[in-house]
């Protein structure tokens, strides 16, 4: 269940970022009525081309990493008791296996019963968590990304760049990029500096065991995704 999860927060992620980018095209923005409607091109005449990974550009900004930490800090709370509900299924199930011997069957059937009702109980919670973790990220995501744009457009302008291709998602066409046309590090440089948000200060390290639901083990200022529930109990 959470590593299921942590693809799902990721593909969210992703769509979030390319629906924003999707939803306002950078011709259309900006000074865009005042640019020149040639492509821009090198010293060859060929067309400049850059790749730009807006998923990692977005949560490595300064406001990505300060206002995803504040969501996953928020699910603190829903991730206790998810593993608390947990915790108590994993002991119902441990002394119904070490007294199924001395147990009638009347009995033995009530407690699986009552193992299974709170099963069905902490899955319905742990998707509702889910879902609402996603709902937030994407709106956070699609936020930062409508912004991104902006300042994609700026640089891509301010540098003669002619094209530039989001590499982020699964099914990019893009097979490879150097180092040279990669300009993701660049425009979080320039998202910071507009934003005017500072670098958040260093989180200090999750407790071992502590998670939250949204589908990883770390925040997105490393790079990664949020955290992850508790994995529902087997059958």
């Amino acid at each position: 269940m959470t590593r299921k999860f942590a693809t799902t927060m990721a593909l969210a992620m992703t769509f979030a970022a390319s629906a924003a980018f999707a939803q306002a095209n950078p011709a259309t923005t900006g000074d865009a009525a005042a640019a020149p409607a040639t492509p821009a091109t090198n010293a060859t005449g060929v067309t400049k081309i850059a790749i730009v990974n807006i998923q990692q550009a977005i949560v490595n900004t300064n406001e990505g990493k300060r206002d995803f930490d504040a969501l996953g800090k928020k699910y603190d709370p829903k991730q206790a008791e998810l593993k608390s509900q947990n915790d108590e299924i994993e002991r119902l199930k441990k002394d119904l296996s070490a007294q199924t011997a001395t147990l009638s069957e009347d009995e033995r059937s009530k407690r699986v019963q009552a193992i299974e009702t709170k099963q069905k109980s902490l899955q319905r919670n742990l998707e509702d968590a889910q879902n609402s973790f996603q709902q937030e990220s994407n709106e956070l995501a699609n936020r930062i990304g409508q912004k991104m744009l902006e300042v994609v457009d700026k640089y891509a302008r301010q540098n003669g760049i002619g094209v530039v291709l989001d590499v982020s998602g699964q099914n990019s066409n893009v097979l490879w990029g150097s180092e040279q046309s990669n300009i993701t590090a660049a425009v979080v440089q320039a998202y910071n500096a507009a934003s005017g948000v500072a670098a958040p200060p260093a989180s200090a390290p999750r407790p071992q065991g502590t998670t939250r639901p949204s589908g990883t083990t770390t925040r997105p200022s490393t790079g990664t995704k949020p955290s992850g529930p508790p994995p529902t109990p087997k059958q």
